[in-house]
């Protein structure tokens, strides 16, 4: 197996039932540390560099909200943000429901209120956000010329339907909506993925590999591309079916360390 590099997505594939690094998971990631281990997900900067920490990683480059911005040791290495005009019109939608609406640049997540959905969010991160009224946020992005970086909608999962029929009627052409689960839509820029953003990273900091020496570790929908991409894609046995359908290789459940099991029998 030439592998050279590893990629892992986080929450329902490398977190365990508790959203935690498991004792096994530390012990070989960093039993292999001579083979970058980079964490991919939809999450923010903050709510990586804890894991990072925790994983002995914190030389090793990034890659936040699905491929939208690259990070190394604070340097941004890439970037794709959504334009504030399409945020303004989807906020338009959104604000005539019961949805939660979230928006993410770098390292700062606004949210309008602590209510159920972001207090539910900042459990799972690990991170605190910022409240302020989302018209106030998108006044100043404006002013410092900002995009984001994501958008999260969150509730009802009949309300979230008719903001995915309004994304592929209206914004089909700019932003792409990922269900992480029926109450969660996660919303980026069309042009980005896991896979393009492996890419730009094996460009800028791997020269010498491709993606047929990456390894790669996921679950749902937004890790298919990435999956079918690179040399080995590992499904966790929790991964929904459409990502079963596609892994050359399945491995345990995230809550029974499914990435630990495959890096200490293969490698």
């Amino acid at each position: 197996m030439n592998i050279k590099c590893i990629c892992s997505d986080i929450d329902g594939t490398l977190l365990n039932k508790d959203r935690e690094l498991s004792c096994a998971t530390i012990e070989q990631i960093q039993r292999l540390s001579h083979i970058p281990f980079i964490l991919i997900s939809s999450r923010m900067p903050k709510a990586m560099r804890h894991l990072q920490k925790e994983l002995d990683i914190l030389h090793v480059p990034l890659i936040a909200y699905n491929g939208g911005l690259i990070i190394d040791n604070g340097e941004i290495i890439d970037t794709t943000e959504i334009e504030i005009s399409i945020i303004e019109k989807l906020f338009d939608f959104i604000s005539k429901t019961s949805l939660h609406f979230s928006l993410y640049h770098r390292d700062e997540w606004y949210v309008p209120s602590m209510d159920y959905w972001a207090k539910r969010e900042s459990n799972n991160t690990k991170v605190t956000p910022l409240i302020q009224p989302i018209q106030n946020t998108l006044k100043n992005w404006k002013a410092e010329n900002k995009g984001a970086h994501k958008i999260m909608v969150m509730g009802d999962a009949d309300e979230l339907d008719t903001v995915v029929s309004l994304i592929a009627e209206v914004f089909d052409d700019e932003i792409i909506g990922y269900r992480s689960k029926d109450t969660y839509l996660e919303i980026a820029h069309k042009s980005i993925s896991k896979k393009t953003a492996i890419e730009i990273l094996l460009n800028s900091h791997y020269p010498t590999l491709n993606l047929n020496e990456v390894l790669a570790f996921g679950d749902n929908y937004n890790d298919i591309e990435m999956l079918k991409s690179v040399g080995i894609g590992v499904a966790v046995e929790n991964s929904n079916e459409a990502v079963l359908k596609i892994a050359n290789v399945i491995t345990a459940s995230n809550k029974d360390d499914g990435v630990a099991k495959y890096l200490l029998n293969h490698f």
